[in-house]
């Protein structure tokens, strides 16, 4: 019965539309369409009605899903555009975005933000079973997530926009004044509007089972995730950190196991083999794998549809890798800024006794130079025409092998985590996340000494019990097998080899230094470290602009920051400077962000 309401919701299009002046919504609502779902009842008060409702809201998250991930990655400076590229796409890399391009809809975000409204507004949470318990109050929670989530896009993308969190359902209403609201409002009334849900919804979610044989449990975007995000967002550090760790402690359950995994590429130990591809990969990464279980990577998906005519589909495999539908011709690719950061990476394998390291060699074929993850995400070839023998260079990007979008997984809460902790303050424990893993016993011997008796009551708050967290060892890559427990490795080694030996990898110490001045010191190196993990980690996954918005945000000079970035890493041998595509100045904060039609942005 699920699967039939949710083909019939696939079906139905719902003409919502978005407030976009300063004073009234009216621009951006269709007044000859059905505004949301259900909008002649008065309450949603059965099963039906309800998730037909639901499942309406994320039908209608499918159309931003592809514009979530080129938003946030084509403005960067992890990719490039070929020439294959159309010209939309062209002009939301180069910030020169008008009114009429294809990524600058705000509407869509609106659609999901009224239908989010209407349900909020409508459905009945008093409701309860013959048990006693809350019939639909797992939705309830869920679409509180997903509008918190979607106005964090919105006002991440714009900059400034109308909020309105009661549904507009006639001209009167769309015709009203509405305030304006920027990133600091939006994250804030968020923060307010999620906190008294209760915390069991944290990881009770409606139970949909399987839709369209995907697995429904991946359609929520977490409470404690979303509230993190906020509060990162926000300046809100210590809060961000409890909130990620609070997600990675629930997510089995409560007092579960979340590990960052022992999945990594290394080259196996006392390798001399370098270009003949003597290393070993553990599992895959889990990148593509969207079967949920207790170590699924992936948390969060828009599920796409398999074929076009069936509504929404994806076209993010076909601007990153050659496909039969578009002749081989992709339009997205990893920047030179993206090869030189992968390459720059010194890459530490154990010797065959694990009693000292070697660093593999610089000019490795295949991306293989340095950090081994971006080798593994993107390989290139060529075919050729049979009747032109034209050869046509060839890529594929690992990442967009699924027709679904992939919006949170496993390693980015970690690193989101670790840039919290980082800020807050803790520049040990976010290293610790890095170089080796977060477990109660690395907290005990290399972080809890360095830090006051307060200090190490909140850090005492983030539990990773020896009973069922423990650091990969040097035994297990020895033996290519791993002792009980041993789940837990620092990100860093997800590419970059055996990262705890690594003499160009270690935190900075300085004895001369005051305690304040080295942590100030501890955090600017680990804040580095974190933006090129981010990069090494989750490139081309749509989060690259807004990480390095976040970080250029909290630098002394913003501006400069996003110009050094973006300016500096992007283009490729033989392009014009990528500073003479751009024509906006990103030293504008301004400049930032999209516009449309001079009534929503600054």
């Amino acid at each position: 019965m699920i699967t039939k309401i949710y083909k019939i919701v696939c079906m139905f299009f719902v003409g919502c539309g978005i407030a976009a002046t300063t004073t009234s919504c009216e621009d951006f609502f269709d007044q000859e369409s059905d505004h949301v779902l259900y909008s002649g009842h008065d309450h949603l008060d059965n099963a039906v009605d309800t998730i037909y409702s639901v499942t309406g809201i994320l039908n209608k998250l499918q159309v931003i899903a592809d514009r979530t991930i080129l938003l946030g990655e084509v403005r960067g400076d992890l990719v490039d555009l070929t020439n294959d590229a159309s010209g939309d796409l062209h002009d939301l890399a180069n910030f020169n975005v008008g009114d009429d391009n294809m990524y600058n809809v705000p509407r869509d975000y609106y659609a999901i933000i009224n239908n989010c409204n209407y349900f909020i507004a409508n459905v009945d949470t008093a409701m309860r079973s013959n048990r006693n318990e809350n019939i639909f109050m797992r939705e309830y929670a869920a679409v509180k997530a997903i509008r918190a989530w979607t106005y964090l896009q919105l006002v991440l993308n714009y900059g400034r926009v109308p909020f309105v969190t009661e549904p507009i359902m006639t001209k009167d209403e769309a015709e009203m004044d509405y305030p304006q609201m920027d990133l600091q409002g939006v994250c804030q009334y968020f923060i307010n509007d999620l906190a008294d849900i209760p915390e069991a919804y944290n990881t009770e979610y409606p139970g949909y089972r399987v839709i369209r044989n995907q697995d429904s449990r991946f359609f929520w975007f977490p409470l404690s995730i979303v509230r993190g995000d906020l509060n990162l967002w926000a300046g809100n550090y210590r809060e961000a950190a409890l909130q990620y760790y609070k997600y990675i402690s629930e997510r089995n359950g409560m007092n579960s196991t979340y590990p960052t995994g022992n999945s990594l590429q290394m080259w196996m130990p006392g390798s001399t083999t370098w270009n003949g591809g003597l290393f070993v990969d553990w599992s895959s990464y889990q990148l593509a794998v969207e079967s949920y279980n207790a170590s699924s990577e992936l948390i969060t998906m828009i599920p796409g549809d398999s074929i076009r005519a069936e509504g929404y589909f994806s076209e993010l495999r076909n601007l990153f890798n050659s496909t039969t539908e578009n002749n081989q011709k992709f339009s997205i690719t990893p920047s030179v800024g993206m090869e030189e950061l992968s390459a720059q990476q010194a890459n530490c394998c154990l010797s065959a006794n694990g009693n000292s390291v070697l660093y593999a060699p610089q000019g490795l074929s295949n991306h293989r130079t340095g950090d081994l993850r971006l080798s593994t995400y993107w390989t290139e070839s060529y075919n050729v025409d049979n009747i032109t023998n034209e050869r046509i260079e060839t890529q594929n990007i690992y990442k967009y092998a699924t027709r679904n979008v992939h919006i949170y997984r496993r390693q980015m809460i970690y690193l989101r985590l670790a840039e919290a902790l980082n800020q807050a303050g803790y520049p040990r424990a976010a290293f610790k996340i890095l170089s080796e893993g977060l477990t109660n016993q690395t907290m005990a011997l290399d972080v809890m000494p360095y830090y006051s008796e307060s200090d190490s009551a909140y850090l005492a708050l983030f539990d990773f019990p020896t009973s069922r967290y423990g650091v990969v060892t040097v035994e297990d890559l020895i033996t290519l097998q791993f002792g009980t427990n041993h789940n837990t490795i620092g990100i860093h080694s997800r590419g970059s080899g055996w990262t705890p030996l690594n003499e160009y990898y270690q935190l900075p110490e300085d004895s001369l230094l005051t305690a304040d001045q080295l942590t100030a010191l501890q955090q600017e190196f680990v804040d580095s470290l974190i933006l090129n993990e981010n990069a090494l980690e989750l490139c081309f996954e749509g989060t690259r602009y807004y990480d390095l918005m976040r970080f250029a945000l909290r630098s002394a000079n913003p501006g400069r920051f996003m110009q050094d970035h973006i300016y500096g890493r992007r283009g490729s041998e033989g392009r014009a400077s990528v500073q003479a595509d751009i024509k906006s100045d990103l030293s504008d904060q301004r400049n930032w962000y999209l516009h449309w039609n001079g009534k929503i942005g600054y």
